[in-house]
């Protein structure tokens, strides 16, 4: 009898363990660029309801300050990035568990207060001097691409401030304390009746494709590896396209 009891134990254990849910209790860490807030923050929660017992923490910055934050020692198990630039940094810092996957990309716009008062319509209107217009420093991927507007428009902007992020470029300009901005498309469609998109011909000239990893140091290796399939796949690919987001 003690054996018949001892062999029942342990089948039920044996198969307690296999039907388990590996996503159980764990939390997968994402450090995103700051312009896949919107749109991260709806697949996160998805992503959870299709995982039950799984969590998605995220951390929001512009790329090259996230970059600097894992090569530190921040901790994290998938990492998004708004160029290829940075990820190319996190991958020669030997960050990477795997190849990063290209999964969206976005242009340049020109966020300016609602009902475009100081009638911008162009890159070259920028450089006029009752103008107060704020980009993203040259290291993060939205600085990055004003330069190269700059250059396809023959232009050459004298802005009132650089930001670490094209989320802060927007919060100057909602707020008053700029006329202008150069942001990212998705994030003027974010921001809703809150600004006003003045499109503009250069932008073609500076697209910038999103890429997404798995980090070598994460603790939950196959969750993170869902969470990329997540965004990669349909479920991400339809939130991403609803925030303005263009196939890469």
């Amino acid at each position: 009898m003690t054996r018949v009891v001892l062999a029942g134990a342990l089948l039920l254990a044996l198969l307690t363990g296999c039907g388990s849910d590996t996503s159980a209790d764990q939390t997968v860490v994402v450090y995103a660029a700051a312009s896949l807030r919107s749109p991260f923050t709806d697949i996160g929660k998805q992503f959870e309801d299709a995982n039950p017992g799984a969590s998605v923490e995220f951390s929001f910055a512009g790329s090259s300050d996230l970059v600097t934050q894992l090569t530190q020692g921040a901790r994290a198990d998938v990492f998004a990035s708004a160029d290829v630039t940075n990820m190319g940094k996190a991958a020669e810092a030997g960050l990477l568990e795997s190849a990063p996957v290209n999964f969206a990309s976005n242009t340049l716009t020109i966020a300016v207060a609602p009902g475009n008062p100081k009638a911008i319509a162009s890159l070259r209107d920028l450089t006029r001097p009752d103008i107060a217009v704020v980009v993203c420093a040259p290291q993060v991927p939205c600085g990055a691409a004003t330069r190269r507007v700059e250059q396809a428009a023959g232009v050459e902007l004298s802005p009132v401030s650089e930001e670490s992020s094209v989320t802060d470029v927007l919060n100057k300009v909602t707020s008053g304390q700029a006329d202008a901005g150069l942001v990212y498309v998705t994030d003027a469609i974010d921001a809703k009746d809150k600004v006003t998109a003045v499109a503009f011909p250069e932008a073609r000239s500076a697209v910038n494709t999103y890429p997404i990893a798995v980090l070598e140091q994460s603790e939950s290796p196959e969750l993170a590896t869902r969470f990329v399939d997540a965004v990669t796949g349909e479920l991400g690919q339809r939130v991403l396209a609803a925030a303005g987001f263009k196939t890469p």
